[in-house]
């Protein structure tokens, strides 16, 4: 096909996104006032809970067989690839930046971390309705779509809430003791002027306690203490004080640190796994692909004779609410990035240029190489989800971290911001080369 008209069948779910999503963005200005904070959150949890499942359940369980799980096996594949390469290039620009220690692990998350699942299901089905779109029957097109799309955004999910998840904790710690040490240094006696008063005279006695008595009596070896105390006696009565040394416990050995954090690590991950797996969008999907794979439930659900039709009916009215909140959300957060932060500009055009033009580069030798192999099927719609998968914006859970740690939320909306603005050309673009690399 001819590359403008495949720009042209690009370009149109996209300013869809853009209309509804600015519409989103001003309802959430201050001068309207109507889609707040609150007003997003609640729509949010309805999505979350409601919309998402019955969206992902609809079109899975309509599309999916087992055959079609086992021909999927790729697509773990690919997106661990897209956290590999976008971690890697993440880790380069925080050494070319030298941002601020807290700064290093949401950078490097807003690298590798993709909108793996609401965009997708935005953009795939509104690609395949298109007028001249080369994915073939639009209707055929929008189920197998949204099927590939829901799959990506469980697979997605618990890429993001492990992996990324991790670096905005640690995130979190390293603020943390940054300021626990901030509030040391302030209040941190000054030894230079206790040792100037001992030259001087002001200090007369300096007593230290090599044992400190429990509170049954009993003493306390040095180590077992918690402080040894100083009294400064002989200055005037109304600056007798006593200062309290913290002293240093015994440090466990190096090993046993990091089986420590390794022992953490793994628990909570383990936790956030099954917390991902019991979440409503995960939910959806494993019962959607239970009622595609097991062909005898599939006939209860699906079908005009179906008994049970009724119920797939309604769960497919209320997944079709999905894709406009979605969006409306997506514009009122956004707002949020026209604060200013301390972010450096050089930052925010280095992330820009990883996710818009090194990644998706990568993507595509990635995918034409899997499929020279034989890693993937014959379905030109599912190597057009592998390479935009390499291509789609941060994930916009980030920000829910952000906010969950209190660290770096304003950076990591000033972020979103401008990688979500390029996103509308960005995609685009590479939307059109890839149909245009698979229609040639």
């Amino acid at each position: 096909m001819a590359f403008w008209d495949l720009l042209v069948v690009a370009s149109m779910p996209v300013v869809k996104v853009l209309l509804i999503g600015g519409l989103g963005a001003v309802l959430s200005t201050q001068y309207v006032n109507v889609f707040t904070e609150d007003a997003r959150r609640h729509l949010n949890k309805i999505v979350f809970i409601v919309f998402i499942p019955a969206l992902m359940f609809a079109s899975l369980a309509k599309s999916v067989t087992f055959e079609d799980l086992i021909s999927w096996w790729y697509m773990p594949f690919n997106i661990f690839l897209t956290f590999l390469f976008g971690a890697t290039l993440g880790w380069i620009i925080v050494k070319i930046t030298k941002p601020p220690e807290y700064l290093k692990g949401i950078i490097v998350a807003n690298c590798c971390a993709g909108n793996m699942g609401n965009l997708l299901v935005i953009i795939i089905p509104a690609m395949c309705q298109e007028k001249g779109s080369p994915f073939g029957e639009p209707s055929v097109c929008r189920v197998y779509g949204i099927a590939y799309a829901s799959f990506s955004m469980a697979l997605g999910s618990i890429f993001i809430w492990t992996y990324a998840y991790s670096l905005i904790r640690s995130s979190s710690h390293i603020h943390e003791e940054q300021q626990i040490e901030s509030g040391r240094q302030e209040k941190v006696p000054n030894i230079d002027y206790l040792n100037a008063g001992e030259k001087s005279g002001l200090l007369k006695t300096v007593q230290v306690a090599p044992e400190v008595q429990s509170p049954g009596g009993n003493p306390l070896s040095r180590s077992q203490s918690a402080c040894s105390i100083i009294r400064v006696s002989s200055i005037p009565k109304d600056f007798n004080q006593e200062v309290v040394l913290l002293s240093s416990p015994e440090k466990p050995s190096y090993f046993h640190n990091i089986l420590g954090k390794v022992q953490e690590y793994t628990k909570d991950t383990c936790q956030l796994i099954l917390e991902e797996l019991k979440a409503p969008p995960t939910v959806g999907v494993i019962a959607g692909f239970i009622v595609g794979a097991i062909p005898q439930v599939k006939n209860l659900f699906i079908g005009e004779n179906s008994p049970l039709r009724v119920i797939d009916d309604s769960i497919s009215l209320l997944g079709e609410a999905a894709i406009p909140a979605i969006i409306l959300i997506l514009g009122g957060n956004l707002v949020k990035g026209l604060k200013s932060s301390s972010l450096k500009t050089i930052t925010i055009v280095l992330i820009i240029c990883v996710k818009y033009v090194v990644l998706p580069v990568i993507g595509i030798f990635v995918v034409k190489g899997a499929s020279y192999l034989g890693a993937l099927p014959d379905d030109p719609l599912y190597h057009f989800v592998m390479m935009i998968q390499f291509t789609v914006p941060p994930a916009m859970n980030i920000g829910t971290m952000t906010q969950l740690f209190n660290v770096g939320e304003e950076e990591c909306s000033v972020i979103f911001l401008w990688t979500y603005v390029v996103a509308a050309f960005a995609v685009t673009f590479w939307s059109t080369v890839f149909m245009w690399i698979l229609f040639p």
